[in-house]
């Protein structure tokens, strides 16, 4: 398997959602994106299948010295490769370096007691990937509407995953608002349903919609074109979070997801 049908597996498989969001790209751009997500989900799962911090924290590790070898020509990896070959003078290896530093946030916790603490974590991992995929599809410079919207893509991203992600030991919920609605950490890992999980997914699930409809609605009218990628993820995280809604919130036992062609028309209407 050479490097680009690796990066398209690990991100981007026929079907996904971010496989139709990627084909609103040019297609000049498409490999580097690709690229660029691959990395995002590289990183994503060093943190999210290792159990014991000490081995996430060698991957990590192992992660920030493979962008210091992709800096000087010399990457191994599959995706670094892939970044190599079609970043060419797009590739912004200072930023890239601080989006991989930012996954070690999911190595010292995986709790957050408020709404600023997500919030910050969200912007470091989020903000900072979106402003990436913006700067690869045309933007000249970092805008506060890609990092805002990349925190908000996270976001959406969260609540679909609040299963997973708690069976993989964590749990993207505030504990203060937890609290607020009376449902427990052990009720989310143990798939307790019932009018509390409800309003309280209700009320992240409101929360997401309203930030995607903000920072979508902040995108300069000029640049919209160009971000058709972004654009097209947060129609396709809008349109999950509806389904989630429509589902009952039933998002512990399993993930809720759209149809194929469902996700190719969301994504091809995005504007």
């Amino acid at each position: 398997m050479n490097f680009d049908d690796y990066c398209q597996q690990k991100a981007a498989p026929e079907g996904s959602g971010t496989y139709y969001a990627l084909r609103r790209a040019p297609l000049s751009c498409q490999p580097f994106l690709t690229a660029l997500e691959a990395l995002y989900r590289e990183l994503e799962e060093t943190v999210k299948e290792t159990s014991d911090p000490t081995i996430g924290r060698t991957k990590h590790a192992w992660w920030q010295t493979e962008l210091d070898r992709l800096e000087h020509g010399e990457p191994t990896h599959p995706v670094t490769k892939a970044l190599q070959a079609h970043g060419g003078g797009k590739l912004d290896h200072a930023a890239l370096n601080a989006f991989v530093d930012s996954f070690g946030m999911d190595l010292e916790q995986a709790r957050y007691l408020d709404w600023p603490g997500l919030r910050r974590y969200l912007e470091q991992v989020g903000g900072s990937f979106a402003t990436i995929i913006a700067q690869a599809s045309g933007l000249r410079d970092a805008a506060s509407w890609a990092f805002s919207l990349g925190a908000a893509l996270m976001l959406a991203e969260r609540v679909q995953e609040v299963g997973d992600d708690a069976r993989h030991g964590r749990i993207y919920i505030p504990i203060d608002e937890l609290q607020r609605y009376n449902v427990t950490a052990a009720d989310i890992i143990n798939c307790k349903y019932g009018d509390a999980f409800t309003e309280l997914m209700r009320f992240q699930t409101d929360r997401a919609r309203r930030a995607l409809d903000d920072e979508l609605a902040a995108i300069p009218p000029a640049e919209r074109k160009k971000q058709r990628v972004l654009v097209a993820q947060a129609a396709l995280s809008k349109a999950w979070l509806d389904e989630i809604e429509r589902e009952g919130f039933q998002v512990l036992h399993q993930r809720i997801s759209l149809t194929p062609i469902r996700k190719l028309w969301i994504s091809w209407r995005a504007r």
